[in-house]
């Protein structure tokens, strides 16, 4: 019952969040500043663990499937196929949850605890439009940068693994890999299952900051709540969307 209570207050808030802004002018400002916050913010992590787990997983491939029975340029293909499909979108968004939707539940929450959400609530303003929606827009529109930019420096991690050691992998049946029997449709799937998951990550930040009840300690808690349940819904519908879109 009280899982159910739960989604049933989340849904209430969302579509609380979700009404038509009072202010334009106020919701594109506030929606300027959370890209940079939550999305900008976060291209630099973004790119290193790229590069570095494209570098890992090309290693990985190449060092466990060393076989003549199996031609080099496969790893490529196998790499590409791992990055486009689960790391750039999954894997990316689970590492972003961290980031972002603690983020998000901690600032909220604070202003809770402090009771500035009462008071927006006494002037009359929709304090879950005003402090949610902004922060779910800017994810979800950034979210495919993101997801851009970890797919690019994901397959130049394993271009690196090339460049540092031919006896692993050489460029050229690298580079063939990347270009075997590629549908660029995976990147369109990757993308939409990223908008997705910011949706997942900013929602269920955003509820569990709202609802924080007590001081210091709750904040805490309430953000790492959020975390756990960002994840959890993540590989939840992770497996749905690829029930739904690649069969």
């Amino acid at each position: 019952m009280k899982a159910l209570q739960n989604f049933g207050e989340y849904t209430l808030l969302i579509f609380r969040a979700i009404a038509i802004p009072e202010r334009w002018s106020e919701f594109f400002k506030q929606t300027g500043k959370e890209i940079y916050k939550l999305g900008v913010d976060s291209v630099w992590i973004v790119i290193f663990i790229s590069v570095f787990i494209g570098a890992v997983i090309t290693m990985q491939i190449s060092l466990n499937v060393n076989t003549p029975l199996v031609p080099q340029f496969t790893f490529g293909y196998v790499t590409r196929e791992i990055i486009l499909l689960e790391f750039s979108s999954t894997i990316m968004c689970l590492i972003l949850a961290g980031k972002v939707g603690s983020n998000i539940a901690s600032e909220i929450g604070t202003m809770r605890v402090t009771e500035q959400i009462d008071a927006l609530d006494i002037m009359g303003i929709n304090s879950a439009n005003y402090l949610i929606m902004p922060k779910m827009v800017a994810f979800m529109v950034f979210i495919p940068v993101l997801s851009i930019l970890s797919m690019f420096f994901g397959i130049i991690g394993g271009y690196l693994v090339g460049f540092i050691s031919s006896d692993i992998i050489t460029i050229a049946n690298y580079e063939l890999g990347l270009r075997y029997w590629f549908y660029p449709y995976t990147i369109v799937y990757s993308i939409i299952k990223s908008v997705v998951f910011a949706f997942i990550i900013s929602s269920i930040a955003a509820y569990f900051g709202y609802n924080v009840k007590g001081g210091a300690l709750q904040v805490g808690k309430a953000s790492t709540n959020s975390v756990v349940m960002s994840s959890v819904m993540i590989l939840t519908f992770d497996l749905i969307l690829t029930q739904l879109l690649l069969t």
